[in-house]
């Protein structure tokens, strides 16, 4: 597959092969905002300061074709997501999100202009979701297939992190965010905007309903609940994690990192509910609480836990046997035929 260079081309929005590292860079930079860093972007590495003596990090890469397709997302949206992706998984540890590094391996057909409204995307992302964290830092280079790799550091101000490991029986299960509204997104775009050939087409917003544009925005651009993290660490729970893949698949992995068995109501996941099982890209914020506990407003029960039993995960009190989540190593090819 040949990436999209991005916007239409124009006489004064040179290719990113015109032009010096340099001058991208100082592009770039101009459109990130303000910096909490004792030294920001600039130098050779940012110095962040660690209040806490402890740095929460975390890595993710998108890559143009798996990840995001430049026919349906706007530059902006690709920044934004790009950023939202991990500062869920920050939350997701009940910590704050304080710094995002960057990396972009672009193609020399690559707009200047794509790359500002990307900038743009990331300092929205942070902005919304997540204020008082920045671009801190990156790196750019050339590849014939666009990739952005970013790197998510955080702190815990104290707390304790909370690990997928916690979760005992009798606790409840809750989540906050989207759920399934990403996956119907996904399917709304390999649907309708695809050409006779497979090939990925513009997305015209006008030709869907008010239901369908909530869920192909979603998709391309994901607000999770960063906040509801360390809010979730403060009252209590005993495990938390990013729902990247879906519930199935994700509380799979948490009933398994604490040998336990997760009981899931899908009424509970409302209208989209089979989309929340088995799709993701939502990256609500799946926990277990003590029986009991006040749960931070944005939190709702959708099951609980129970000592562990044969199958690691139950919906609706059977044993789940569905297509249990997203797999970029089983479901790619499947996506694209």
């Amino acid at each position: 597959m040949t990436d999209d260079p991005g916007p239409a081309a124009h006489d004064d929005d040179p290719r990113v092969g015109d032009i010096s590292e340099r001058q991208l860079l100082r592009s770039i930079l101009a459109r990130l905002g303000p910096t909490a860093a004792l030294v920001g972007p600039g130098d050779d590495a940012a110095v962040l300061a660690v209040p806490d003596g402890r740095v929460v990090a975390s890595v993710d890469t998108l890559v143009h074709g798996p990840d995001f397709r430049l026919a349906w997302s706007t530059p902006y949206d690709l920044g934004y997501k790009s950023a939202a992706v991990n500062l869920a998984d920050i939350a997701a540890m009940g910590a704050r999100p304080t710094a995002l590094l960057v990396a972009l391996a672009l193609p020399n057909e690559t707009r200047g202009s794509f790359v500002e409204q990307f900038a743009d995307g990331l300092r929205g992302a942070c902005g919304e979701l997540a204020p008082g964290c920045a671009v801190e830092g990156g790196d750019l280079t050339v590849s014939d297939t666009l990739t952005v790799a970013v790197t998510a550091l955080g702190t815990l101000d104290g707390r304790e992190p909370v690990l997928r490991s916690g979760a005992g029986p009798g606790d409840v299960v809750a989540l906050a965010g989207e759920a399934g509204a990403a996956a119907r997104g996904l399917d709304v775009l390999f649907r309708r905007f695809r050409d006779a050939a497979g090939v990925p087409v513009p997305v015209r917003r006008d030709e869907l309903d008010p239901g369908e544009v909530a869920c192909v925005t979603a998709q391309l651009r994901p607000a999770p609940p960063i906040a509801l993290g360390p809010a979730a660490a403060d009252a209590g729970a005993t495990a938390m994690m990013d729902v990247s893949d879906g519930i199935a698949l994700d509380a799979t992995r948490l009933a398994e990192a604490s040998a336990v068995t997760v009981a899931v109501d899908s009424a509970a996941l409302g209208a989209r509910r089979g989309w929340a099982v088995d799709g993701g890209e939502d990256h609500g914020l799946l926990a277990t609480f003590p029986p009991g506990v006040p749960l931070p407003p944005g939190f709702r029960i959708i099951g609980q836990v129970r000592a562990r039993a044969d199958a690691p995960l139950l919906v609706d009190d059977e044993p789940y046997v569905g297509r249990a989540g997203w797999d970029p190593y089983r479901d790619w090819d499947a996506a694209t035929g």
